[in-house]
């Protein structure tokens, strides 16, 4: 397993991104440039990671290939196949977005999200996508969400099957998909069930925490990791059954002082189990 997180520098150059890398003992980094980088600038980044043995975990691609409006719809399209060029070009692990909503926000509920129609409009986006780059060192990836496809296991391996494509893999963020108090307090197994059915096929791995309030009706919501319930041992346990490089990617925090707190309860919690990072 690999950890990385976001780095803080204030001026980003290849040494200045591997040095703040190597300050916080980070193996596995998010993508530090976007698509409209120059060829040298690129080439100067991907021989930087490769000599500091730093993995590239994900390119993100963030935007809505389902939306009801045509216009953003297309835009989202050219942004996934700009991006999935991008991590072919760097070498990351996988281009990572989210299926998308029939709705606004572009990331939110919608009640059309979990239809047959929803899902045959996701395996045609997704083809789209892939056959337009026909990426070599990559995979597109969905991330799963609490209220669009893929939300279970099953939902993914029926996606990877009716997309069928070698670049078509999969990205691991179990906290989004515990949208219940029985996932929940059963998020062990819940993670065991994920790796064994999907671990060939995972590429990268968000890592945060969920807390369960008692504020009416069910509240959950996402806090760094150490704050919430997340089984840390078993999702440790289960990522040290994949690939060595596996990265395990911290997300969603506002100061480098969470990034660090997070990183050593997740070192801890490893250490505890016998595990270790690379």
């Amino acid at each position: 397993m690999r950890l990385g997180a976001p780095v803080f520098v204030e001026e980003s150059t290849p040494e200045t991104w591997i040095a703040a890398l190597q300050a916080q003992g980070y193996s596995a980094a998010y993508c530090p440039i976007t698509a409209d980088a120059d060829a040298p600038t690129i080439q100067a980044y991907v021989e930087a990671a490769a000599a500091a043995d730093i993995v590239i975990a994900e390119v993100g691609a963030w935007s809505n290939p389902l939306s009801p409006d045509a216009a953003e719809r297309e835009a989202a399209l050219a942004r996934c196949q700009t991006q999935l060029a991008l991590a072919d070009e760097v070498g990351a692990r996988c281009c990572v977005n989210i299926a998308g909503s029939r709705g606004a926000p572009w990331d939110g509920p919608h009640p059309d999200n979990l239809t047959a129609e929803t899902f045959d409009m996701i395996v045609e986006t997704v083809r789209a996508i892939i056959d337009a780059v026909k990426p070599k060192r990559t995979a597109y990836t969905l991330e799963p969400m609490p209220w669009m496809y893929p939300h279970t296991a099953d939902s993914y391996l029926a996606l990877l099957k009716a997309v069928d494509r070698t670049q078509f893999a999969v990205h691991f963020d179990i906290v989004n998909v515990i949208n219940s108090p029985e996932r929940y307090f059963g998020n062990a197994a819940l993670i065991r069930d994920w790796v064994a059915k999907l671990g060939p096929h995972i590429r990268s791995c968000h890592a945060k925490d969920t807390r369960l309030s008692t504020k009416l009706t069910t509240h959950l919501d996402e806090v760094r990791p150490g704050l919430g319930h997340l089984d840390y041992r078993a999702l440790l346990q289960a990522l040290d059954q994949l690939d060595a490089d596996m990265p395990l990617m911290i997300e969603h925090l506002k100061t480098e002082e969470e990034y660090r707190q997070s990183a050593a309860y997740i070192r801890e919690v490893a250490g505890e189990a016998g595990l270790s990072f690379v």
